[in-house]
């Protein structure tokens, strides 16, 4: 079965592999802080630092026990959704600016720590072996975004993701309602962490070497970009946003120096014409139920009203 899907992934020529593969870690990612950003509507730039935690949890992980790469990748997101815990519950009684200067500063202070560590070879970074699994790691890769976008699609609509944009829209209202609010704020900030360790696992095997210089402010500011672009809160949005930053980097080579002026412009230009971002208020669910034929349940629920 490996060799068999090793033999598709050889169809595919490496430039345009790797740019794929890119994609499908910058959806993990996006989605993520999607669910932080987007769906609660708490605004983080330190997502780079989770990402950070799994990549070298993943890389520690395979160097030091001989674990295959599927308990890896569950075990680097779970200990990074820890450790979001741990930071989110006393951070996030803060909001707006002030939150984001506190996950700023808490992924500086990452990645100065693990330049500090000899565990993580300090500023030298540290080789990662390849992935312990007969699956191709682009095949790997894709399969983890799609079943990211499926959970984070069901999440969104179940009771979990309505309490969470119940928060988003009016914290006061949603605790008059009955809403823990900061015990769903935790529990967000746990799984756009998780996601985040789950990418970065995916990018240390990927790429098969990691240094802590590469999970800065700028990536952060990347990933915020991808989920901006697309519309705070909408999956196919970030699924959009994510795909076409991430490619854009090999598109705008040529003038790499003035990447992120490129992304600042494009920002101000959505602003001021699009401030929803691309798709901004579409539903991932029911752009598939119309693609299959079958009515979305809001329009069922518009025409109930309307009767």
């Amino acid at each position: 079965m490996g060799e068999s899907l090793q033999s598709i992934v050889n169809l595919v020529d490496p430039y345009t592999l790797q740019i794929l593969v890119n994609i499908g870690i910058a959806i993990v990612l996006a989605l993520g802080l999607n669910v932080i950003t987007g769906i609660t509507g708490q605004l983080s730039l330190g997502h780079a630092a989770f990402m950070s935690i799994g990549a070298f949890t993943s890389a520690v992980i395979t160097l030091r026990t001989g674990l295959p790469f599927s308990a890896n990748l569950l075990l680097s997101g779970l200990i990074t959704a820890f450790v979001g815990a741990a930071i989110g519950y006393p951070i996030l009684r803060l909001t707006g600016d002030y939150l984001a200067i506190c996950t700023l500063g808490f992924a500086e202070i990452v990645k100065v720590v693990f330049l500090n560590l000899d565990i993580t070879n300090k500023a030298l970074g540290l080789s990662v072996p390849p992935a312990r699994s007969p699956i191709p790691m682009p095949i790997i890769v894709w399969v983890v975004a799609i079943l990211s976008i499926i959970f984070v699609c069901f999440m969104k609509e179940s009771r979990f993701g309505r309490a969470l944009k119940a928060i988003r829209d009016d914290e006061i209202a949603a605790e008059a309602m009955g809403i823990n609010i900061a015990r769903y704020k935790v529990q967000s900030f746990a799984v756009g962490s998780f996601l985040a360790g789950v990418g970065g696992c995916l990018y240390a095997h990927f790429l098969s070497y990691i240094n802590p210089s590469d999970f800065g402010f700028l990536k952060s500011v990347d990933i915020l970009s991808m989920v901006v672009l697309g519309g705070l809160g909408s999956i196919a949005g970030t699924v959009f946003g994510a795909s076409i930053l991430a490619a854009a980097p090999e598109f705008l080579r040529f003038m790499s120096q003035y990447r992120m002026l490129v992304y600042g412009g494009l920002l101000v230009f959505l602003m001021v014409f699009r401030p929803n971002g691309l798709l901004g208020g579409i539903n991932f669910t029911d752009l598939v139920l119309r693609a299959i034929g079958r009515k979305p349940a809001t329009a069922e629920v518009n025409e109930r009203h309307r009767k």
